[in-house]
């Protein structure tokens, strides 16, 4: 059987279980979690996974579900991903009322994609003409939300990382894997439509207090220190800088004070700050950081009181691996038209894909099925086949070409891939950061 037709067997096969598909996307849509607390999606994974007859593990990275199709070969290994968590958005009509956590990034189409690319394999059977294997991999944790709760599971030493994908390269999840691919849902874009070529910004995180002296703010403030001043020229050290930031790094900083003090009356002596330094590159974003916390430091000297800046690993930029691309891009032609696929640009947001991108070839093409902003209130699928199926029959075509015939596509992708990190100077690159 030639690639043509291993290809229609899979895609007729992800028609037939359409109903399947569509329906785990629902579900997981009425039913959102928060990144590290995915139980019942996870659940809803392993429970698909065991119908299919993938041999699968669980509890990954606390939540991570790991399943394994085997070919014919092993001589090359692909990864096929989806996230499992929501972001947070209480006035989302599908929010949990408790938590708020909403589907309005679409990683519940992310989940159907993948789980919909376990539907084809398995059930037309081409697994047995292909050269390599499949991971189909459900990872928790990608939006960067409830950092008290994480830090929370760092101090008893369930995790290090706050991003899912990190924590997984950390416990070597990803070390039996040579390249991954998963597909995530564009803002307004109902249509059945491809966007491929995106970059996307990395960051760091930093957490910031000033440390004074509380004295009486209208009888003595002479005797106090008053650490609130201390924030406000550091903040104005920032803006002092950005000229300094070149245009084409797109270097974005954005702090808020979460603490300002504790009453009008008294000289503020504990104030915190948080922000993020995102950047296109990573160069870009380790100089940029250190030129605000030389801002943050001179605040604190200015006033005489005293700061603390702890660094909180953020994520990587995010580069689309163009020869892995190309293979998904042919495949996303022949099931929308070219005239529905567009090129992306930069974007200043980010995501832990990035740090995986710079360890192995990976992509993350984007594709239409929803009406309204993501991780807003007005986030809705409004296509099912664009939303949940079109990605999965993209992302099973594409498996095919990287592993039939020897598995000569994938392993020509991975040959020419050039990773900025091995796993282990990835892991000291962060752990410098934290030192």
């Amino acid at each position: 059987m030639n690639i043509a037709e291993l290809k229609q067997k899979v895609c007729q096969a992800i028609d037939d279980h359409r109903d399947s598909i569509i329906e785990i996307g629902e579900q997981i849509f009425r039913h959102p979690e928060l990144g590290y607390k995915e139980t019942k999606t996870a659940a809803l994974v392993s429970q698909t996974l065991t119908q299919l007859g993938i041999p699968h593990r669980t509890g990954l990275a606390v939540t991570g579900v790991k399943g394994r199709l085997k070919g014919r070969n092993s001589n090359l290994t692909v990864s096929v991903m989806g996230e499992l968590d929501a972001v947070v958005s209480f006035e989302h009509p599908h929010a949990d009322r408790t938590t708020g956590a909403a589907h309005c990034c679409g990683h519940n189409a992310q989940i159907a994609a993948m789980l919909g690319v376990g539907y084809g394999l398995v059930k037309s059977g081409v697994m047995e003409q292909l050269d390599g294997d499949v991971v189909l991999f459900a990872v928790p944790a990608e939006e960067y939300v409830e950092l008290d709760y994480r830090r929370r599971l760092q101090a008893d030493g369930i995790i290090k990382f706050f991003g899912g994908k990190q924590e997984l390269i950390r416990l070597g999840e990803f070390d039996d894997i040579d390249m991954s691919m998963m597909c995530h849902i564009e803002s307004d874009t109902p249509q059945n439509s491809f966007i491929i070529g995106a970059e996307a910004a990395g960051f760091i995180g930093k957490s910031i207090r000033y440390i004074g002296k509380e004295a009486h703010a209208g009888g003595a403030p002479h005797q106090g220190i008053n650490a609130l001043n201390a924030a406000l020229l550091g903040l104005m050290g920032i803006h002092a800088q950005r000229e300094t930031f070149r245009d084409d790094d797109h270097i974005r900083v954005h702090p808020i004070i979460t603490r300002g003090g504790d009453l009008v009356n008294i000289v503020p002596a504990d104030v915190r700050l948080e922000t993020y330094v995102r950047g296109r590159t990573i160069e870009a974003i380790m100089d940029a950081s250190a030129k605000v916390n030389n801002a943050l430091k001179a605040g604190a000297l200015a006033i005489g009181a005293e700061v603390e800046i702890k660094e909180m690993p953020g994520y990587l930029p995010m580069v689309n691996d163009p020869n892995l691309e190309a293979v998904f891009a042919a495949n996303a032609r022949q099931l929308v038209g070219a005239e529905n696929i567009r090129r992306g640009g930069f974007t200043a947001v980010s995501g832990d894909n990035g740090d995986l991108m710079q360890l192995m070839p990976s992509i993350i093409p984007g594709h239409g099925g929803v009406s309204g902003q993501a991780h807003s209130r007005h986030f809705a699928i409004a296509d099912f086949d664009a939303a949940y199926i079109t990605p999965a029959k993209a992302m099973a075509m594409t498996v095919i070409d990287l592993l039939a015939d020897g598995a000569k596509q994938g392993l020509e992708v991975k040959s020419n891939f050039k990773p900025r990190f091995t796993k282990e100077s990835y892991l000291a690159f962060w752990e410098d950061l934290l030192s």
